[in-house]
């Protein structure tokens, strides 16, 4: 496993500063221990430093992966979170949303977020901005990109998007053959 690049810190970084903001640091320096990223195959890993000191003393083409994936780098050099990342995001996301019971199922098949299925949204959602999608139980299920800030949500038609889907706890089921 291999220390990132710069750039591909920085991109790491946009990315997840999109979902959790200025919390980004929470996820390096936390109570228990140091973590930091590390990446093998395009794969981008969270791991603390005391495991992968541990994963150091196994040759590398005997180690698949060590840690939590995070992501994955794609052929342009973009990076694209996983549902993986799921529950290290949700904790500190800046802008929520939470879905009705009677839309959880058409997210979770990996459809948009619509205006009727809105329970709530966090106030001052900007637009484009990422957001963590929750059960009306406050339960993450997935997260997205805010198709329309809080003020359009309002005023929306009930068949508007309101939040792109990006990934869902469903994913677990529909990518089963590749999640090896």
């Amino acid at each position: 496993m291999k220390v990132l690049s710069e750039e591909r810190t920085r991109i790491l970084f946009e990315k997840l500063t999109k979902y959790i903001g200025v919390n980004v640091k929470l996820l390096i320096d936390r109570p228990d221990g140091t973590y930091c990223f590390r990446e093998k195959k395009d794969r981008v890993y969270y791991i603390s430093e005391r495991l992968l000191q541990l994963a150091q003393t196994v040759k590398p083409d005997h180690l698949i992966s060590a840690g939590t994936c995070f992501g994955k780098f794609t052929k342009t050099n973009k990076f694209r979170l996983h549902i993986t990342a799921l529950n290290y995001i949700a904790p500190y996301a800046s802008y929520k949303i939470w879905v009705k019971p009677s839309a959880e199922q058409q997210f979770l098949y990996g459809h948009h977020v619509i205006k009727s299925g809105l329970g709530r949204i966090t106030e001052n959602t900007p637009k484009h901005q990422g957001v963590v999608i929750y059960t009306m139980s406050d339960i993450p299920i997935g997260f997205g990109v805010a198709a329309r800030n809080t003020m359009e949500c309002r005023h929306a038609d009930p068949l508007a998007t309101i939040a792109f889907h990006q990934a869902d706890i469903g994913e677990y089921i529909r990518s089963e053959e590749t999640l090896t």
